[in-house]
């Protein structure tokens, strides 16, 4: 059974924090934030929690097609910052849009997040009747130093996602690449669980110490423009197509030059790499949905058009999905 893809939305938090709002507490300043991410500005909860900007992209998706919420068969979130360990933030988004006949879970994959959950997404698509839901969301504020400008100032919060249907008609999927590099697991993380020194006859005593976000960040950004293009260009080639014949590349929205030079390696038009991260920073798991979502609104990517979606990040994680939107 094929798949397509029948609706995008998106849920931002109202707040919009600037560089130069960071910069009343922070020892930078607009220009030294914007000429290293390109970064201008990006949302921060102040209420909201992960499932609730989920559940606003849910509501949105029913609500473009007209579907019954009775009618999606699974819903999937990936987030690296859900409500509680348990239960999984997709379950309270199914309880919040009472998605009474799906089942629900989360998915852990950081950046790549999105991408991972679409590949686990096409095998529950088995007949036009079956619905799935993939929404990508963060409230990544929540697990920031706030007083460390190396990583406060690349971060925002929202939720993105996709309705996908079963179809007999022309497959939108045509290929994936999945890779993890576990070897380097400790270059990027966040919320790090310690056992402490005590054990069930000292119940009294702190048992877990919870670590901010950690970012290796040259490391990170040599994987991200030396090993994801080799991988992104496999990709595309495994899956029968040329770099020439790809109409946009929906990269996860970390740093404006990353994303340029990932460009100059694959030897492609900077047009046909758009960005909004000046909006929003680095949404994680949010980011490719989000980028995917405005471009569709807005008309610039268009039925048939071949994408390629890329996340990176956590893990560490690559995740690439080939559609024909």
């Amino acid at each position: 059974m094929a798949f397509k893809m029948i609706a995008t939305a998106q849920q931002v938090p109202q707040q919009i924090v600037t560089n130069d709002d960071l910069a009343k507490r922070l020892e930078t300043s607009n220009e030294w934030i914007e000429s290293r991410t390109g970064i201008k500005e990006r949302r921060i909860a102040q209420t909201e929690n992960t499932s609730d900007l989920c559940t606003q992209v849910a509501r949105q998706l029913l609500n473009q097609q007209q579907l019954a919420a009775s009618q999606v068969k699974a819903i999937i979130v990936a987030t690296m910052t859900p409500d509680y360990y348990t239960p999984a933030t997709a379950a309270i988004v199914q309880g919040n849009i009472e998605a009474v006949n799906a089942f629900a879970f989360d998915i852990s994959a950081a950046c790549s997040g999105f991408t991972y959950a679409l590949s686990v997404a096409k095998g529950y698509l088995q007949s036009e009747d079956d619905y799935v839901m993939v929404i990508g969301g963060e409230v990544i504020s929540k697990v920031l130093d706030w007083s460390d400008r190396s990583s406060a100032v690349l971060f925002g919060d929202g939720a993105a996602g996709v309705l996908l249907q079963g179809t007999l008609a022309a497959d939108a999927w045509l290929g994936e690449r999945l890779v993890t590099l576990g070897q380097q697991n400790d270059q990027l993380t966040s919320g790090q669980l310690v056992t402490g020194q005590t054990n069930w006859q000292a119940p009294t005593q702190t048992h877990l110490a919870i670590d901010f976000f950690q970012m290796s960040g040259r490391l990170i950004y040599n994987f991200a423009t030396r090993t994801v293009p080799v991988e992104l260009e496999q990709a595309v080639l495994a899956a029968g197509y040329s770099l020439d014949q790809v109409d946009h590349f929906l990269i996860h929205q970390a740093n404006a030059r990353l994303i340029t030079q990932l460009a100059k390696r694959l030897k492609q038009p900077l047009s046909k790499f758009p960005m909004n991260l000046q909006h929003y920073g680095n949404t994680s798991a949010a980011s490719i949905p989000l980028l995917l979502d405005e471009e569709v609104q807005q008309g610039r990517i268009k039925t048939g058009d071949l994408c390629v979606l890329c996340g990176f990040g956590g893990g560490l994680t690559i995740g690439i999905q080939i559609i024909r939107y």
